[in-house]
């Protein structure tokens, strides 16, 4: 039950980076790049933040994946 709860307590943690990093986006890159890419003041800032949603989302997994893996990796 330890192990559960430190799970839960990591996933925590990388939800709550997460949301923080996505505000942090909201607030500038997301501006900066309508700016820069003006096609994109089209798209709907819920999509843009999604799809960057999805992306932060998999990056901090893959994160978490190599550094709580295995330490012995033999391909």
């Amino acid at each position: 039950m330890d192990q559960r709860i430190k799970l839960f307590g990591v996933i925590a943690l990388v939800g709550f980076i997460a949301g923080v990093i996505a505000a942090l986006a909201l607030k500038y890159v997301i501006p900066w790049l309508k700016e820069v890419l003006p096609s994109l003041s089209d798209i709907s800032e819920y999509l843009i933040a999604g799809v960057a949603g999805a992306i932060l989302a998999v990056v901090l997994i893959a994160v978490w994946a190599y550094v709580t893996g295995s330490k012995d990796r033999h391909y």
